[in-house]
């Protein structure tokens, strides 16, 4: 038995497998950042800190001609999104139905996968997450309220990057307005603005939900580091007479080694490219 409790819930084998494979289906389009930065682990949920390499002096020491050092870390972030699933769909699931109502978890998986990828992009100040485009030292490149004009931002971006000598492939992060207004877009002569887009990048296009705007960065690895505790994993609260209450959960840190690997485009209105 471990701390997720599973072993006491009212769930079947075969509920627990169905739980586990949507929320496997649901997280894995929705986990934008993941497909951009550089994941390390599952490191176990007593894992509790990132080592930053760094230390920070002590001033008194309890005795004298010693010198000391505290080292630094970050410690990693524990994020839970509840949710609850019916008795009696679960039981309806153990007699082969296949359309079990799982709307509940879904919901859920949305809303710690956004969460998720808000502390990667924008970061999370309570959980000492300083985020990508709170990093990165380029002024963010504005956008047009034309889609059709999209392509020049992305290439300014990808200029901006080439000359701070932050090498590619490059992907692109949207949020899930400017995602769909991307791939729903063509420019003139039928040509898909998401195919323009992709040859721009040499990199994929990913939907990422709380992203604000859209994130240019840099794949070449070692410049954005997500360290994961626990990964997520549906864990048992409580049940009563109609429902059993569950949860999604992980733990986490995140931090950028690289602030100049990445660049904003923002949400603002059309400004000139050379301001």
């Amino acid at each position: 038995m471990n701390h997720l409790l599973r072993e006491h819930a009212p769930i079947s084998d075969a509920g627990w497998q169905a739980l586990d494979e949507e929320a496997r289906d649901r997280l894995s389009v929705a986990l934008g950042a993941r497909k951009l930065i550089d994941f390390s682990g599952p490191l176990g949920w007593k894992y509790s800190a990132t080592n930053l390499g760094r230390v920070s002096a002590i001033a008194d020491s309890p005795a004298t001609g010693i010198v000391a050092a505290r080292r630094e870390v970050l410690p990693l972030t524990e994020v839970r999104a509840a949710f609850t699933v019916s008795r009696n769909e679960l039981l309806d699931n153990d007699r082969g139905a296949a359309d079990m109502d799982l709307q509940s978890l879904d919901e859920a998986a949305l809303r710690i996968a956004s969460a998720e990828n808000v502390a990667v992009f924008h970061g999370w100040e309570d959980a000492g997450i300083t985020g990508i485009t709170g990093a990165t030292p380029h002024p963010p490149v504005p956008r047009v309220e034309d889609f059709g004009d999209y392509p020049k931002r992305v290439a300014k971006a990808v200029s901006v990057l080439l000359k701070s000598g932050i090498s590619g492939p490059f992907g692109l992060a949207l949020g899930p307005g400017h995602y769909t207004a991307v791939i729903e877009a063509a420019e003139r002569g039928g040509y898909l603005l998401s195919d323009h887009l992709r040859k721009i990048l040499d990199g994929p296009i990913v939907w990422a939900p709380g992203v604000k705007g859209a994130v240019v960065m840099s794949l070449r690895g070692g410049d954005f580091l997500f360290e994961s505790g626990q990964d997520l994993s549906i864990g048992y609260s409580h049940h009563d007479a109609e429902d059993v209450h569950l949860y999604l959960e992980q733990s986490f840190s995140f931090r950028v080694a690289t602030a100049e690997a990445a660049i904003h485009l923002t949400s603002s209105e059309a400004i000139p490219l050379n301001r």
